[in-house]
């Protein structure tokens, strides 16, 4: 009967800790259909448009013109970008490419997706997809690891031939993440995401000069979580419990079922 119990507990403690780590494990939610997603691109990474994850953003350009946008990625996310170029009626072969910056501006490697693709001639049009590395909460300052902050998205022709330069295009981009939760928690997090403007302004407050710097305006739904907490303090927890219950039923075990009643106590 103590074993059942005991059995009975471990069930319930699995339970209550499977419940968070399903639900790190989620895709994060799409944007707010009252958001208007934006309809043009910037030219630089001073000017990339911003968008939220979830969010359809459309462009108009010209082929052999840079767009630029950008995005907010949190510790434990692991985004995908994906962008769709149509093109002209008609044209020669031309390859596009799709490259993601963190916010220090360093190339982020793509784990996997055609990152660059070759349309052929006359093709209606062109679909590109990044899939990056976990975003982590710190890094060692000389690794290259994506880190919590402004991701930028950059896309472009990189093989045109000279008559189709000029020509109208009209661009689609998505960024959306999936949470990985305590599989890619570290012990340590940054005192402040990397956004354009932040360091600016952190030294203003030092210094309490009036000057100031603008922020990004975007962040997380959720805010940034700065990575403080994750499933695996669940995984942790429970993992001791289990080993308490184990040495107390083993205990139960292996202990016998004591004196018999018919032998005297100094026998």
């Amino acid at each position: 009967m103590r074993i059942t119990r005991v059995l009975g507990a471990a069930a319930l403690m699995l339970g209550l800790a499977v419940s968070p780590a399903a639900a790190d494990s989620s895709p994060s939610p799409s944007a707010s259909a009252d958001d208007a997603a934006p309809t043009s691109a910037g030219t630089s990474f001073r000017t990339a448009t911003e968008i939220e994850q979830g969010q359809d953003a459309t462009a108009s350009g010209s082929t052999g013109d840079y767009q630029y946008w950008s995005f907010p990625a949190d510790a434990g996310q692991r985004p995908t970008v994906k962008a769709t170029v149509k093109l002209p009626k008609t044209h020669a072969a031309q390859s596009w490419q799709v490259d993601v910056y963190d916010g220090l501006r360093r190339r982020q490697a793509c784990q996997y997706g055609a990152q660059t693709r070759t349309a052929a001639a006359d093709a209606a049009s062109v679909e590109l997809t990044c899939v990056m590395r976990t975003v982590r909460a710190w890094s060692e300052p000389w690794a290259n690891d994506p880190l919590p902050g402004t991701y930028y998205i950059r896309l472009t022709a990189v093989g045109l031939a000279t008559a189709d330069l000029g020509q109208p295009v009209d661009t689609s981009v998505r960024a959306d993440s999936k949470d990985i939760g305590g599989a890619a928690a570290v012990d340590g997090s940054l005192a402040e995401p990397l956004v354009p403007g932040i360091a600016v302004t952190s030294a203003s407050d030092e210094e309490t000069s009036e000057s100031s710097a603008v922020l990004s305006a975007i962040e997380p739904e959720d805010g940034w979580s700065s990575g403080w907490w994750s499933d695996r303090w669940v995984w942790t927890v429970l993992g001791g419990v289990l080993a308490a219950l184990a040495g107390v039923g083993g205990y139960t075990l292996t202990r016998g079922a004591g004196r018999p009643r018919q032998v005297p106590p100094g026998a």
